[in-house]
């Protein structure tokens, strides 16, 4: 029998290798997963590809996928969290972390708008800031990088999260992405992981749509509790 092939998040790489193994141990079905920025592969679906299940960072790409008459449905699975991650020195983990990212002295990256939702989330999080500090989220916006997930973006090292890289190999001071990430990042006594205070939080809502009628048991164990608990225990937030 061929296995399952499933179009996801890169954010959900960590996440989905152990849910992905319980779901091939409870069931017996193997799973191919792809994993890169939802946008593009939601654009590989449009072209004409077709996974059985597409896992998506936001709502937005599964909908468009449901306009166009290729899914009955749009179900959120999960959810993250805006996070800073920044060298670990007095000058970026010292003053607040707003004071931080408006001064210019700092290089600020993020993931790629429109390509890769988690650059959509930066947006919205300079829209938050410019609303709070007039001018301010404009002038942020304008600097900041958008370094990876996009179409022309040099591919990440294997084995690496962005944020590690991209700070490690001196292109950026902060890189703004998911939190989800920060018990790997934890591991990098050179880089600090920062939270967003509650006036600049930003949460992310993940969604999948069913591609293929042969994929519904796998949509159902990403669902079920069994596959919430590790989306958990891999740093995503509970729905």
């Amino acid at each position: 029998m061929s296995s399952l092939l499933l179009f996801a998040a890169g954010s959900l790489r960590g996440a989905f290798g152990p849910l992905l193994a319980a779901f091939q141990a409870q069931t017996g079905e193997a799973v191919e997963a792809v994993f890169g920025p939802a946008g593009l592969l939601r654009q590989r679906i449009e072209a004409g590809e077709r996974p059985h299940l597409f896992a998506s960072a936001n709502l937005a790409h599964p909908q468009r996928l449901v306009d166009l008459r290729l899914s009955p449905r749009v179900e959120s699975f999960t959810r993250n969290r805006l996070c800073a991650t920044v060298r670990n020195i007095a000058g970026l983990t010292e003053r607040p972390l707003l004071e931080v990212l408006l001064d210019s002295r700092w290089r600020v990256a993020t993931s790629t708008p429109g390509a890769d939702p988690s650059g959509d989330y930066t947006q919205q999080l300079f829209e938050r800031i410019e609303r709070l500090a007039p001018g301010q989220g404009v002038a942020l916006q304008r600097r900041a990088l958008a370094l990876v997930g996009g179409p022309e973006s040099v591919p990440l090292p294997v084995g690496r999260p962005a944020a590690e890289y991209l700070l490690n190999s001196g292109q950026a001071d902060i890189f703004l992405g998911y939190a989800s990430y920060g018990a790997l990042l934890a591991g990098f006594p050179e880089l600090a992981v920062r939270q967003l205070p509650p006036p600049l939080t930003i949460e992310a809502d993940y969604g999948l749509c069913l591609l293929d009628a042969r994929a519904q048991r796998l949509a159902e164990f990403i669902l079920a509790e069994q596959g919430q608990a590790i989306l958990r225990q891999q740093g995503f937030l509970s729905l």
